[in-house]
């Protein structure tokens, strides 16, 4: 079994946590006046998650394959039932605000002739998700359905706040000297 990452975070680990959450904090807090320090975590928590490529990819088809496009994702949902399904919707909320914020400019090179994904809103499909994984309570250790509520009302101020969190990202680059060793 792996070790969980977030358990005796390595010093790697939280340098990498502590810039997610400040840098979060500032964007969403400072500049765009959202005081709601639960989605703020949240947001950063994502940001965090995200820089392991396999979180990207964890929802899994019957035989073990990662599941890639947000089409077969949504397909997966609805195989599952109970925590399964809502821990799949809310990985897509995640996985559409990811690319919506931090990267939207590869979702308009998704072409429909070579991915169903070239369909899709990503947009609408996030606030679908989070909405159907706020309806199925999730137990104590998992993100409140309040919580994925917001995320699905606030979608696009997400996705535009991790698009100033991607800038601020950039700006500060100035010299190709950002990446943490």
């Amino acid at each position: 079994m792996k070790p969980d990452p977030n358990e005796n975070p390595t010093p790697e680990h939280s340098t990498i946590e502590r810039f997610f959450a400040g840098l979060s904090e500032c964007i969403f807090l400072s500049k765009l006046g959202v005081a709601d320090v639960q989605l703020v975590d949240y947001l950063s928590e994502l940001l965090l998650r995200f820089v392991r490529v396999e979180s990207l990819h964890r929802v899994r088809r019957p035989n073990g394959k990662p599941v890639t496009e947000v089409f077969q994702m949504v397909v997966e949902a609805d195989r599952r039932v109970g925590i399964a399904r809502r821990e799949v919707h809310r990985h897509i909320g995640d996985f559409t605000l990811f690319w919506s914020g931090m990267y939207p400019e590869s979702l308009r090179r998704i072409q429909p002739e070579t991915s169903p994904d070239g369909f899709v809103d990503y947009c609408r499909q996030g606030k679908r998700a989070y909405a159907i994984a706020a309806e199925i309570e999730g137990g104590e250790d998992r993100p409140s359905c309040d919580l994925l509520y917001r995320l699905s009302e606030q979608f696009e101020l997400c996705a535009y706040g991790l698009r100033e969190v991607r800038r601020e990202i950039e700006e500060g680059d100035q010299g190709g000297n950002l990446l943490i060793t």
